[in-house]
C-alpha cells in the first residue's frame, strides 16, 4: 500500500436492530451464519484493517458481533438508530467515541454495511489501496449497472417518456453502444478522517470508484436478495 499502515484504518459496521423489509435482517442466518458474520469475517481478514467495530443499538446483535470477533465498545443511542437515520451521525458517533473515550485516531475509515455479504477481504484491501494511492477524499464501491438510465422511462398519464431527455433506445438501439454506467453496490466505502473532521459531508468533494464484479455486489434488502446471495455463496464454495 502507499504509505498507509494497518493501524491507520478501522472498519465500522453499522447494524441497527430494526428492519422493516426483512425483520432482524442483520442476524438472519445465511448459509448457517448470521448475515453480519460475513462482513465481520471479511473485515477481520483484511490486511489493511486494524480494528473491526460494530455500531448497534441492539444487544442481541452486540452479543453475536462479539462472538464473531468484532468489537462493540459502545451501544448506539436510539436517536441514531431510526428508519430515517442517515450514515453521517452514526459514523460521527462512532469516531467521537473512539477519539474521546479511547484516544484512538486513524487516517481512514472503512464503512462496511452488513447487507453486502459477498464482498471479500481483498475488496476491502483494494478499496483502501485505491484511496491511499489517490488524491481523492473517499472511495465507493460500484458495479456495472444492468439497467441503463438512457433506456429508462418515466410514466406520466400512462405515457412513457425517456428518463434522460434526448437519450433512449432509438439513439442507442444496441446495448453494446451504450456508454458504461456504474451503480453503487453498498459493499465498501472508505473515507479519510480528515475529510470527515468538519462533518460537512461524508464523502468529500472528490470520490474515487472501486469496481466490483456483479457476483460480489448483492445488496440484501428483500427476501429475494437472500435467495440470490445464498445461491452465489453456494456456487463460490463449489
Amino acid at each position: 500500500m502507499s504509505g498507509i499502515a494497518p493501524k491507520d484504518v478501522i472498519a465500522v459496521i453499522p447494524a441497527r436492530g430494526g428492519s422493516k423489509g426483512v425483520p432482524r435482517k442483520n442476524i438472519r442466518p445465511l448459509l448457517g451464519k448470521p448475515l453480519i458474520a460475513w462482513t465481520i469475517d471479511a473485515a477481520l481478514a483484511a490486511n489493511s484493517v486494524s480494528r473491526v467495530i460494530v455500531s448497534t443499538d441492539d444487544h442481541e446483535i452486540a452479543v453475536i458481533a462479539r462472538a464473531c470477533g468484532a468489537e462493540v465498545p459502545f451501544m448506539r443511542p436510539d436517536e441514531f438508530a431510526q428508519d430515517d437515520t442517515p450514515d453521517m451521525p452514526v459514523l460521527k458517533h462512532a469516531l467521537e467515541f473512539l477519539t474521546v473515550k479511547e484516544n484512538h485516531d486513524c487516517a481512514m475509515v472503512a464503512w462496511l454495511r452488513p447487507t453486502a455479504p459477498l464482498r471479500l477481504a481483498d475488496d476491502i484491501d483494494a478499496a483502501i489501496d485505491v484511496l491511499a494511492k489517490s488524491t481523492a477524499d473517499s472511495v465507493r464501491s460500484v458495479s456495472v449497472s444492468k439497467a441503463h438510465p438512457y433506456w429508462m422511462k418515466t410514466l406520466s398519464d400512462g405515457v412513457l417518456q425517456p428518463f434522460v431527455p434526448g437519450e433512449d433506445e432509438q439513439k442507442y438501439p444496441r446495448r453494446q453502444a451504450l456508454p458504461p454506467v456504474y451503480a453503487l453496490n453498498g459493499a465498501v466505502d472508505v473515507m479519510r478522517t480528515k475529510t470527515l473532521q468538519g462533518w460537512a459531508t461524508l464523502w468529500g468533494a472528490r470520490v474515487a470508484g472501486y469496481v466490483m464484479p456483479p457476483e460480489r455486489s448483492v445488496d440484501i434488502d428483500t427476501e429475494a436478495d437472500f435467495v440470490v446471495a445464498e445461491a452465489l455463496l453456494r456456487a463460490r464454495k463449489t
